[in-house]
């Protein structure tokens, strides 16, 4: 057996990290001539401590700290001819982005579940619970929505109190739905209330005026300073303003009208609180398609196809009143073919419900939902490359980390997301990887952070989780396996019973 024994390895060359120098001299031993290396660290400066900083405040407290600041990176300009088309059948209404014949994203109003996100209602608080620091709250709805502690309005010193101190039961309450209700959990409620409107956003988190980072640095410059003038016009105490992205090339009167818009809008709300008894709808917000068209229809789009007559009117009134230019690229869709066949959307519907998505080289990414989070998986597939490893799983990689961007805007898949790139051996080739996720990320208007490759190789990410996903919108859970995708025989591993084949079951 001394044969099969493992050798202990030779340390030939200690390593010293990333940081070090090499020393190469030549020596003559015996009648031959060796090459020595000495390799030295080189001496990392002090790292410096901490100051100890004051105590957190408003959002600020909410946040996770230890996470470094990322670079920012805007997303490129876009050189396919985008459109948007919008059909509408008995039972739903959906809405498609195309960037030329892709399908990049996809939205649906059932008829059998509205959503009731950015609705303000006069609530009533049912129950009080200090330990998790939320409180129930009863808006109307079968089921009651949660307001957490750091989700109410703080006072005029920035200052947060505990939950208990903040509400009692039986108080009323002025909240709005940040995010519809998922599965057993209720809707989550927000004291903090924001106005969306065409061009801006008022939110009283925000102490000064601030302009999407996807717009470029003069444009931004120009909003922020128009902002600035408007909000000390206007006197704006309550509230921050926000300026969109829909409002690049917007001139300062269009701004003004819109945000004189949000605040009729929420006087009429202030004026309705008194006027009945909680829980109370106060304010509703507009159709699906009217708030995707405010947040998303700009001038990058070609045209905006409607294949229904009465949506198509509602549509070129909103923007006569809040951005006539656009009016003329609105068509009404009225060929014999289906909207949706025409251009190939429902195939590639099709294959955004599938689990697996194949790559352009032959590789493949699985996407699988959990309760906690999402995971996916990236293969080579059928692709074998050409010239070595390292470039075949290089190339593999980086056309995973497209198509990952791609299908988790398509998707619409929020919440944490994990995922298992090949191993690369070379770090830059892991920073390109890295670099083209987040490349490709920047053109998704949901807010996504992308974090470093962790000790297993992983790549952990989180993006905003506002609604329901794609799967999730067109499926339930299976009644067979309650969604755990596979059958249970318990009476085997109770009673020792046999089980049954697979092929005696077909």
């Amino acid at each position: 057996m001394g044969l099969f024994r493992k050798k202990r390895a030779e340390v030939i060359r200690r390593g010293v990290g990333d940081t070090a120098t090499e020393e190469r001299t030549t020596r003559r031993i015996g009648g031959s001539t060796v090459e020595i290396t000495r390799v030295r660290e080189v001496a990392q400066p002090a790292t410096p401590k901490h100051t100890e900083r004051g105590p957190r405040t408003g959002r600020e407290s909410r946040r996770r700290s230890g996470r470094p600041e990322q670079e920012v990176i805007l997303p490129p300009p876009s050189t396919e001819r985008k459109q948007m088309l919008v059909r509408r059948t008995p039972f739903q209404t959906q809405i498609v982005v195309l960037e030329g014949a892709l399908l990049v994203e996809h939205y649906v109003a059932r008829s059998d579940r509205p959503s009731l996100t950015h609705n303000i209602y006069l609530g009533k608080v049912r129950n009080v619970l200090p330990g998790m620091e939320a409180a129930f709250v009863d808006f109307g709805e079968p089921k009651n929505g949660v307001l957490y502690a750091g989700d109410i309005q703080a006072d005029d010193g920035h200052r947060r109190t505990r939950i208990e101190k903040a509400l009692k039961v039986g108080d009323d309450v002025l909240v709005q739905v940040v995010k519809d209700a998922m599965g057993h959990k209720g809707a989550r409620l927000t004291n903090e209330i924001n106005l969306s409107g065409r061009y801006v956003v008022l939110d009283p988190n925000v102490e000064k005026p601030s302009v999407s980072r996807r717009l470029g640095d003069a444009e931004r410059d120009r909003l922020r300073d128009i902002a600035r003038d408007i909000s000390a016009d206007l006197r704006l105490d309550q509230f921050g303003v926000i300026v969109r992205t829909a409002a690049e090339g917007a001139p300062k009167e269009e701004i003004r009208a819109d945000i004189d818009r949000l605040l009729t809008t929420w006087n009429e709300i202030m004026e309705a609180v008194p006027r009945g008894a909680a829980p109370r709808l106060l304010y509703e917000e507009p159709p699906l398609v009217i708030r995707v068209i405010r947040e998303h229809f700009t001038r990058d789009f070609r045209r905006l196809l409607i294949d229904d007559p009465a949506i198509f009117e509602q549509v070129v009134a909103y923007l006569k009143d809040t951005d006539p230019d656009l009016v003329s690229r609105v068509q009404p869709y009225e060929e014999e073919i289906p909207i949706f066949e025409r251009f190939h959307v429902e195939d590639q519907l099709r294959k955004a419900l599938d689990r697996k998505v194949w790559l352009p080289s032959g590789g493949h990414v699985v996407i699988d939902r959990t309760e906690a989070l999402t995971v996916i998986d990236v293969n080579t597939g059928r692709f074998v490359g050409h010239s070595n490893l390292e470039e075949t799983v290089l190339q593999n990689n980086l056309e995973a980390a497209e198509e990952i961007a791609h299908q988790l805007r398509l998707r619409d898949i929020g919440g944490i997301i994990v995922i298992d790139f090949i191993d690369m051996e070379v770090s830059k080739n892991r920073d390109a990887v890295l670099r083209r996720l987040r490349e490709s990320l920047a053109r998704d208007k949901t807010r996504t952070q992308v974090f470093e490759v962790s000790n297993l190789g992983l790549v952990e990410m989180t993006r905003k989780n506002e609604s329901e996903g794609l799967l999730e919108s067109f499926s339930h859970l299976c009644p067979t396996c309650a969604g755990r995708g596979v059958v249970l025989y318990e009476e085997a591993a109770t009673s020792g019973t046999a089980m049954p084949h697979p092929e005696d079951e077909e």
